[in-house]
C-alpha cells in the first residue's frame, strides 16, 4: 500500500474546474431572491455544502426552505449559457501516477453522489478511485474534518500517514483539522489565501509525492 500512505482528493477546483459555473448558479439564484452580494459572499459557498453556509447565514434566504432552494439551484444549472466545466488534465496526470505506484486514493467532496462520480468519469480517473465520500455521506460539512476522517478510514490508513489535496480555505482547514498533510492548488483561490496548506501548488504535476512525509498532528 504504498509504505501505508494515502491520497485523499477534493473534488472542484481540484480534478475539474467548475468553480467558475458553480459560482455563476448561486450568483443568478441570489438574484432571483434580490439577495445584496459581493464576491466574498459567493467565495463562502466555494469547497462547501450549501445548505452549510446558509445555516450560518439564515439572512441570505429567510423563510425559503433548503429544498425549494435545491429545485431552484438545479433549474439555473440546466441554463445553456453558464460556463463550461472542465478537466483539470494535470490533476488528472498525478491521479494516475499515484495509482500506478500503487497509492490508494479516495475523494471526499462537497457535491452530491451523483456529481461527484459524474465528474469523475468525465476527468476520466473513476476507475482509479478506491472510495467516494460526498455531502450525502456526512453530517457536517467542510470545514469540519467528518468528511476526510471518513475517507481514511474507508482506505484504512492512519490519518496522519493521508495527504490532502484541495483548493479552497474550508478544504484545507478540513484536512489540516484531520491530522493530515495538505497540499493546496491555486485554480480558485490565490496564494496567500491557502497559506495554511503545507504545500501550495498551481498543477498538481509539481508534486513529489515522495517529499510529502507525515503530518505530525493529531486529528481533532
Amino acid at each position: 500500500m504504498a509504505g501505508g500512505r494515502a491520497a485523499l482528493f477534493d473534488l472542484d477546483g481540484t480534478l475539474i474546474n467548475s468553480e467558475p459555473r458553480s459560482l455563476a448558479v448561486w450568483s443568478r439564484l441570489l438574484d432571483a431572491h434580490n439577495v445584496p452580494y459581493d464576491e466574498a459572499t459567493l467565495h463562502r459557498f466555494m469547497g462547501r455544502r450549501g445548505p452549510d453556509v446558509i445555516a450560518e447565514d439564515p439572512n441570505l434566504f429567510p423563510g425559503v426552505s433548503w429544498d425549494v432552494l435545491l429545485s431552484e439551484l438545479q433549474q439555473i444549472s440546466a441554463a445553456p449559457d453558464l460556463p463550461p466545466v472542465r478537466p483539470l488534465p494535470e490533476s488528472a496526470e498525478f491521479v494516475r501516477s499515484l495509482h500506478g505506484q500503487g497509492v490508494p486514493i479516495a475523494l471526499v467532496t462537497s457535491a452530491g453522489p451523483e456529481w461527484a462520480h459524474a465528474a469523475l468519469h468525465m476527468v476520466g480517473v473513476a476507475e482509479l478511485f478506491s472510495g467516494v465520500i460526498t455531502a450525502a455521506d456526512v453530517r457536517r460539512g467542510k470545514p469540519h474534518p467528518e468528511g476526510y476522517l471518513a475517507g481514511a478510514r474507508m482506505l484504512g490508513v492512519d490519518p496522519a500517514r493521508a495527504t490532502v489535496f484541495e483548493d479552497t480555505p474550508a478544504g484545507v482547514e478540513a484536512g489540516l483539522r484531520a491530522g493530515m498533510s495538505v497540499v493546496a492548488i491555486t485554480t480558485t483561490h490565490a496564494p496567500a489565501v491557502l497559506q495554511k496548506a503545507d504545500r501550495i501548488v498551481d498543477h498538481l504535476t509539481e508534486v513529489d509525492w515522495d517529499g510529502i512525509g507525515p503530518s505530525g498532528r493529531a486529528p481533532e
